[in-house]
């Protein structure tokens, strides 16, 4: 099972990067690329513990669904998404969030397992590992052009990121 970690540095306060990276809308904005919409659960704000988002979005020319339920959360240093239904055989994403001198450190854990037994590991050394990893960079790179600019406020209110919310 693959693990792709990616670590982002980002000048805001952690409960805006914490709250930006569980925002629907802003998840939407940042995956303009493949399309992805949320259809179904959870379609707008900041999704919580238990809640569940069907996506829809096109990879490789497809259209898919791709249903997550929020299955760990503690604000604002943790929370781990996993896929309920969808093209995966398995996949896991934790999102993990430190202050460090008044910078947040993000670090995306993302596991997965292509289906298909033995075709599906070769896919994941041959391109899927290297696209999702490219994939999950550009959405961070976003994310943390809307955390670092006035652009959170469209996604987030000001009491959303305060420390007690």
């Amino acid at each position: 099972m693959p693990l792709i970690n990616i670590r982002t540095i980002v000048n805001a306060p952690i409960e805006r990067v914490f709250d930006l990276s569980r925002s629907i809308d802003a998840h939407m904005a940042s995956t303009s690329g493949t399309r992805e919409v949320a259809i179904e659960g959870k379609t707008t704000g900041l999704i919580g513990l238990g809640e569940e988002v069907t996506w829809q979005a096109k990879h490789f020319g497809v259209t898919q669904q791709l249903k997550i339920r929020l299955t760990e959360f503690e604000r604002p240093l943790f929370f781990t998404d996993e896929m309920v239904d969808g093209a995966f055989a398995s996949m896991k994403h934790t999102h993990l969030f430190k202050e460090i001198s008044g910078l947040t450190e993000m670090t995306d854990e993302f596991r997965f397992q292509a289906p298909l037994w033995a075709l599906g590991r070769i896919a994941e050394r041959v391109f899927l590992t290297r696209y999702m990893r490219s994939f999950l960079i550009e959405r961070n790179r976003i994310l943390k052009d809307f955390a670092e600019t006035d652009r959170w406020r469209e996604f987030l209110d000001e009491q959303c990121v305060s420390p007690s919310s």
